[in-house]
């Protein structure tokens, strides 16, 4: 499912490989439509533009948008870097507003596209380092938090001048797939946030994350219209002792027993 505040229309997708438009305000289906060859997957809305991201188990992605004044949608662009049924996708936007899609597929790849011009986008690289399926992400500020079928999460930062990756930390302690992420931001000076994960293992849990880095200041504006601070690679990443929901039920008991 994906949410498109500003008209208050709620998107879902089905293995049926269709996807529907609902008019919250109305409450009733305004559009359905085939949208892929197979199982769809995720989705996400541009909160900005509106055009709909949708992904699937064919091997695509897609853009769509609604025609204005209009109840249906149109397919702007294809994207079929992937070979592999694609499961998770995210997207996020630098200070100049500038998109980047994320996408996760079976293989355990990451692939991304930076945006150029309104619908053109181009693929900047692919993210490697999960053993299994990518099943979820989900984007905080420049960094990328992906879910995998091996048990982990992985953190990537994206670097803010030529959009290079880098995985600052693997936190480990699900003892099946991770299916779902969530992440908030406590602290945007020490940058420390939370990453909420929900795994098949029938666990939920709460990871504080501090992020240490360095940053330096290059003179001039740069060509794409981002911020010219920049992290340096000496960067690391400290995750504090794992919450769950275990943890607190314990502490609770030991509470009740004083």
């Amino acid at each position: 499912m994906a949410f498109y505040y500003v008209e208050s229309i709620l998107y879902t997708g089905s293995f049926d490989k269709t996807i529907k438009a609902w008019k919250l305000s109305v409450k009733k289906c305004i559009d359905s439509f085939v949208a892929h060859g197979d199982h769809i997957n995720d989705m996400v809305v541009n909160q900005q533009s509106g055009y709909l991201f949708t992904c699937s188990s064919d091997g695509t992605v897609k853009m769509w948008l609604r025609v204005y004044g209009e109840h249906s949608h149109v397919l702007i662009k294809v994207f079929s870097f992937h070979t592999y049924p694609i499961y998770a996708l995210a997207l996020g936007v630098s200070p100049s507003q500038r998109s980047f899609l994320y996408s996760g597929s079976s293989d355990g790849c990451i692939n991304f596209w930076v945006q150029e011009i309104s619908t053109h986008y181009n693929h900047g690289g692919v993210l490697e380092g999960h053993q299994f399926a990518v099943l979820c992400l989900v984007t905080l500020d420049n960094l990328v938090i992906s879910g995998s079928e091996d048990s982990t999460i992985r953190i990537w930062r994206r670097e803010k001048v030529r959009f290079t990756h880098e995985c600052l930390a693997v936190l480990e302690g699900h003892r099946g797939p991770v299916r779902c992420l969530a992440a908030s931001l406590q602290d945007e000076l020490v940058t420390s946030f939370l990453v909420y994960s929900a795994s098949l293992d029938q666990t939920f849990k709460v990871w504080r994350v501090k992020l240490l880095r360095e940053m330096k200041k290059s003179p001039g504006r740069h060509s794409n219209g981002d911020d010219d601070t920049e992290d340096t690679n000496s960067a690391g990443c400290e995750p504090s002792p794992v919450l769950s929901p275990s943890w607190v039920k314990k502490k609770l008991q030991c509470r009740s027993l004083k």
